[in-house]
């Protein structure tokens, strides 16, 4: 079956020629000319394997959509917009986006990091419909535990003291990379290779989801450590 692609964007040529670059590489896509036509198709069972999603658009912009979409759809959100400051690609992360590429793009880079995000999805895919871990003994990993921290692997959801925390999937593959590592200190670069697993992007990806996952999980105490001049390290025992 063909990976399907769905296109954001209010400029017909870009569409166009994105559509061409595509389909031409033997992918399934569609188009959506504004923010509200997206949601309308995703509403009635579109379901793309990754969107290309611009940011300048009228009545609702591309932070806003995809704002929206990480509410309701899990899927890979690549950013695709003129907006080239560096401000304007930690906001895109910041909200849910998955990548973030500024036109005019390279075709082959594109192509590159659209194939990088499908693989990693997929992936993801076949982890959660594999039968979980077992321990040494043969019973079942399914659960994290923390003092006040609780990562639920199979259904990729977090608990902080009893209350559900609503992460994005690469917030939660994050986490659960350093849970899993407790006590080890990992550079970004190291953070970056094993996380998001291809040679595009910037190191600043790290960042920004690190202090996301620090303002959504440490009201009370802190879970991740900044080793200065090193990198980041999650703190705790497991129970």
């Amino acid at each position: 079956m063909k990976d399907h692609i769905l296109i954001v964007d209010d400029n017909q040529e870009i569409i166009e020629l994105l559509e061409d670059i595509l389909e031409n590489e033997g992918f399934q896509v569609s188009s959506a000319e504004n923010g509200e036509d997206a949601l309308a198709l995703l509403s009635q069972g579109e379901r793309p394997n990754l969107i290309l999603l611009d940011i300048m658009m009228p009545n609702m912009s591309g932070y806003e959509l995809c704002s929206q979409i990480r509410r309701e759809w899990d899927l890979p959100i690549l950013f695709l917009s003129a907006k080239s400051k560096a401000v304007d690609k930690v906001v895109g992360f910041e909200i849910g986006a998955d990548d973030y590429i500024t036109k005019p793009f390279d075709t082959e880079e594109l192509l590159a990091r659209i194939r990088a995000h499908l693989r990693r999805y997929e992936r993801i895919r076949k982890h959660t419909e594999e039968q979980p871990e077992k321990d040494a003994s043969g019973s079942p990993i399914t659960v994290l535990k923390f003092k006040d921290l609780e990562i639920h692997k199979e259904t990729y959801s977090v608990y902080v003291n009893n209350q559900k925390i609503e992460l994005s999937t690469k917030e939660f593959q994050l986490l659960t990379f350093l849970a899993e590592n407790a006590g080890i200190v990992f550079t970004r670069e190291q953070i970056y290779d094993r996380v998001w697993g291809y040679g595009y992007g910037s190191l600043n990806t790290v960042t920004v989801h690190i202090k996301n996952l620090r303002e959504k999980l440490e009201t009370e105490r802190q879970f991740i450590k900044t080793q200065w001049g090193t990198g980041y390290v999650f703190i705790g025992e497991k129970l």
